[in-house]
């Protein structure tokens, strides 16, 4: 097992990144524990990336991953364009990357996630450890320029009662133009359900880089945390099911 404690290194990966308003705001904001509060429009973030091949990475190999959440407020990075967030679901090919993540708070799970673009077509799924269909997007993309972006992501997690807080360096070249034409929930019954985007289809902000690099960096406790357990994969006792699955 790795160290949770050691940062790792990840290059060119192909990844999606995107965010939208949900179906059911009161079901997003319930998967938020105790200390933090959900973004005013409780937006909900995804992001499905292939690494192919063990030399882009300083320890985790080849993988796939696609991780989910809730937008939140209050804490921002100074000059970041883009919310902090809470992981409600992470799902990862590698029982390596898995276990280095559970150990740093992530609700880290198995999962397969296949990105691929061909003529322009964006096409993204990720299925459960069974092989269930789980989250598919569809769109198009462009080819990348001489722009790049740059930045940091700040996620949290939970782990033995305390929220972590971690801030996550990343470098992309995005493809121009770009457009998300479908996000769809295959899975009624997940519990990822609830986090579905509402129709018509509203997206926030996003992109996709075909060689995105990032590191995760070491923790810390957020100040503040509450002392009481947090779970660190709440499930909204809730599930409202109005509206199209897709949310397209």
């Amino acid at each position: 097992m790795l160290d949770p404690a050691a940062p790792q290194l990840v290059v060119n990966a192909r990844v999606l990144l995107l965010s939208w308003l949900p179906a059911d705001p009161d079901a997003v904001a319930a998967f938020v524990p105790a200390g933090l509060r959900p973004h005013p429009d409780r937006q909900v973030f995804l992001c499905q990336y292939e690494v192919d091949d063990e030399s882009q990475t300083s320890g985790f190999g080849a993988y796939s991953l696609t991780y989910l959440g809730v937008s939140l407020a209050d804490l921002d990075l100074p000059g970041a364009d883009t919310p902090s967030g809470w992981w409600t679901h992470y799902l990862a090919s590698s029982p390596l990357v898995r276990d280095y993540a559970a150990a740093r708070g992530a609700p880290a799970v198995a999962g397969w996630t296949g990105v691929d673009v061909r003529r322009g077509e964006l096409s993204t799924e990720t299925r459960t450890a069974d092989g269930t269909p789980l989250i598919r997007v569809r769109g198009r993309a462009g080819q990348t320029t001489h722009v790049s972006h740059s930045g940091h992501h700040r996620y949290l997690t939970a782990r033995n009662g305390e929220l972590l807080v971690a801030d996550y360096p990343y470098v992309a070249e995005p493809v121009s133009p770009f457009e998300i034409e479908s996000v769809e929930f295959l899975a009624p019954e997940h519990s990822a359900y609830p986090l579905r985007p509402g129709n018509p289809l509203t997206i926030a902000r996003g992109f996709y880089s075909p060689r995105m690099s990032f590191a995760y960096p070491a923790q810390r406790v957020l100040d503040g945390a509450p002392t009481e357990p947090v779970p660190a994969h709440h499930v909204p006792a809730r599930r409202a099911r109005s509206g199209l699955p897709s949310g397209s």
